[in-house]
């Protein structure tokens, strides 16, 4: 197992903890547990995981407030796990930072699948870059594909997510082309939307804010009507 991923669970249940280790470590993974977010900073302070699976619901400060922390100053992987299936969980497990969620119950077999697949996202998009670049300079702005951020035109770094850094770097990928949002869940997550999900529209949403970008008339990612997004303006990629 030496070049095995390493799993952090975060769940203040100790059988779902329990459960879940043992799950994972038999399907090949390193797992710690935690739980709470006190017990989560020490194993980050510890250990290097890989992802995170952080329970949405826990004691002290919640997953969301942890998941916002974590955001502020790391890209590490996280999907959130939800006691409920309302749209309302996910929007807000999303808005602060989430790369994927999961409302419980849940069938641990899903949950490995998810895990595989937010692994494999984030390993591609790490290992690839565009072509071999090393940054992507655009409306005045610097998407940094080593460090994985952005720094804004007065040189400052702005943090991504790992789902806002892959969106925004498939729309440097595809500059001026309208993409849909079964494009873009393809392009990013390697699925196809249902049409109840707005997991891209709120990746969007934050991107712009990001960007700076005024949500009524924003000029570097635009909405199309009845088509989907569309980076706009001159991208130039720099080497290694």
């Amino acid at each position: 197992m030496e070049n095995a991923a390493t799993i952090l669970i975060v769940d203040d249940d100790r059988d779902i903890r329990t459960l879940l280790q043992d799950y994972l470590e038999t399907n090949g993974y390193r797992t710690h547990g935690a739980s709470d977010g006190a017990a989560m900073w020490k194993q980050l302070d510890n250990t290097k995981p890989d992802l995170i699976v952080l329970d949405l619901n826990l004691p002290g400060e919640d997953g969301l407030t942890l998941c916002r922390k974590l955001r502020a100053h790391s890209t590490l992987p996280v999907i959130m796990l939800t006691a409920r299936s309302e749209p309302l969980d996910r929007i807000l497990g999303l808005e602060m930072g989430a790369d994927d969620y999961l409302p419980k119950p849940f069938e641990p077999r899903e949950l490995l699948a998810r895990i595989r697949s937010v692994l494999r996202r984030s390993t591609s998009t790490a290992a690839s870059g565009v072509e071999k670049a090393s940054r992507i300079r655009f409306s005045n702005w610097v998407l940094d594909l080593t460090a994985r951020h952005l720094v804004n035109p007065q040189g400052t770094v702005i943090m991504l997510s790992g789902a806002e850094f892959r969106l925004l770097k498939v729309f440097l990928e595809h500059p001026n082309r309208v993409l849909n949002r079964d494009q873009l869940l393809n392009l990013t997550q390697g699925r196809d939307a249902d049409p109840f999900d707005r997991s891209i529209d709120i990746q969007i949403s934050r991107l712009r804010q990001k960007l700076g970008e005024d949500a009524r008339l924003p000029q570097i990612i635009k909405t199309v009507r009845n088509g989907g997004y569309v980076l706009a303006g001159t991208v130039a990629v720099e080497p290694d």
